[in-house]
């Protein structure tokens, strides 16, 4: 659905379609050792079954740790200053792996990229709040994070080719997909600093009447400075969103991190056709969120667009788990990722509802915090079950119990808290 007015169309193309982009490569950027893995890195780091899941997760060490300075450094230096900051210092660390000769600097730099991207999902709902009211807020929150399904989508078979037609023989395949894919983040970086407006009243494209109406509609202002309101803390709300993003977060970076090598010890397929099946689900995730976001606008309606779509991806999960390689489990990989994507793409448009403008910014860090520990949990946790001889049965196991739980987190949202007002 194309924007209803001028004010938003300008808003969807010059902050969140670039603001998509910078998520897209820092999700390549976090992501793209789940195809390194399949080109030579975890022999050539010695890393085993745990410990490329403990590397692979480790890196939410440093995401968790960088949530509140990060976010708080965005609401201190701005937009344009902070972006910036965060895409070259997580490009130096995500290129610095292809340097790596043991697990143990691998484990730092990953801690390092993590860190450099922990503030991103909470600073874009907060800074994107400035430019958003309570009629677009699904599509406004929900369009950036199709940045993540889409850098696997696109990632995969660009990793896969970059891995197949390395330019430089003497460097080993998964050391020259690094690099090649942490050079775009250096320059969009850079490039930040001067494109990015820190307030509505900072941007030039937007006209007086344009500002005045965004002072007033907005969801949330980013000059309210994050060290207040932490009796938000005290909410039941927060601590129940949070878990229900851990487990949306658990189940999508269990996929993004072991899909991949899943694949290859079912088919035995080379990085190439393994990049175009690993892209499917992610195409199915993009298209879900969007289409969901624009759905959940429609109809006034969020809590459903999240407990619905995350039902049917466990399904799913299970389902492709019981049919193997063949068609019937293409498809149902697809679903998963449309459910999986649905999902996400609607979540944040719920506590951005129910909670004040004054307490967004605390609970936006905090739901994104433990949410995000996710991300340290499941690959790890599925690593180990791999490890242990659980295959494939037990990764998916894992995966759609954890999908399950979110679609019933959404309920107890739902039905077991008391909203507060929307306005400070």
């Amino acid at each position: 659905m194309p924007p209803r007015n001028p004010l938003e169309r300008k808003i969807r193309w010059r902050l969140v379609a670039p603001i998509t982009l910078f998520l897209l490569l820092s999700s390549l950027d976090r992501v793209n050792i789940s195809f390194a893995a399949l080109g030579g890195m975890n022999a050539a780091l010695g890393l085993s079954p745990a410990a490329y899941g403990f590397g692979a997760g480790i890196l939410f060490v440093g995401f968790l740790a960088g949530q509140y300075p990060s976010v708080l450094a965005l609401q201190r230096v701005g937009m344009r200053r902070w972006i910036g900051s965060c895409a070259i210092l997580w490009a130096l660390a995500s290129g610095g792996i292809s340097l790596s000769h043991s697990a143990e600097s691998f484990y730092l730099l990953r801690i390092v990229v993590g860190f450099a991207e922990a503030g991103l999902a909470p600073g874009v709902v907060i800074y994107l709040s400035q430019f958003t009211t309570e009629a677009e807020r699904a599509r406004t929150f929900g369009v950036p994070m199709i940045a993540i399904p889409l850098s696997v989508a696109i990632g995969s078979p660009l990793s896969g080719w970059l891995m197949s037609t390395a330019l430089a023989a003497d460097i080993a395949p998964w050391r020259w997909l690094l690099i090649c894919e942490s050079l775009p983040c250096l320059v969009l970086g850079i490039a930040a600093y001067f494109y990015f407006p820190d307030h509505p009243q900072d941007a030039a494209w937007l006209t007086s009447a344009e500002i005045d109406s965004l002072r007033t509609r907005a969801t949330a202002d980013l000059r309210a400075r994050l060290p207040n309101d932490w009796r938000v803390l005290r909410q039941p709300l927060v601590w129940i969103a949070a878990l229900l993003w851990f487990c949306l977060l658990s189940g999508s970076y269990g996929i993004i991190f072991w899909l991949p090598q899943m694949v290859k010890s079912l088919t035995g397929l080379g990085p190439q056709a393994i990049g175009w099946i690993n892209a499917l689900p992610w195409l199915g995730a993009a298209g879900g969120m969007y289409l969901n976001a624009v759905h959940s606008d429609r109809t006034h309606e969020r809590f459903w667009h999240v407990a619905l779509p995350a039902v049917v991806a466990a399904a799913a999960t299970f389902a492709a788990w019981q049919f193997g390689p063949g068609g019937a489990g293409l498809c149902a990989l697809l679903v998963m990722g449309i459910g999986l994507g649905a999902a996400q793409g609607a979540f944040w448009s719920v506590p951005t509802m129910l909670l004040t403008r004054s307490t967004l910014a605390v609970a936006a860090v905090m739901i994104n915090l433990l949410g995000s520990a996710g991300g340290l949990v499941m690959p790890h946790l599925i690593g180990y079950a791999v490890g242990r001889g659980a295959g494939t049965a037990g990764a998916s196991l894992l995966i759609a119990a954890t999908l399950a739980i979110a679609g019933a987190l959404t309920l107890v949202v739902r039905y077991g808290t008391a909203p507060a007002a929307t306005t400070a």
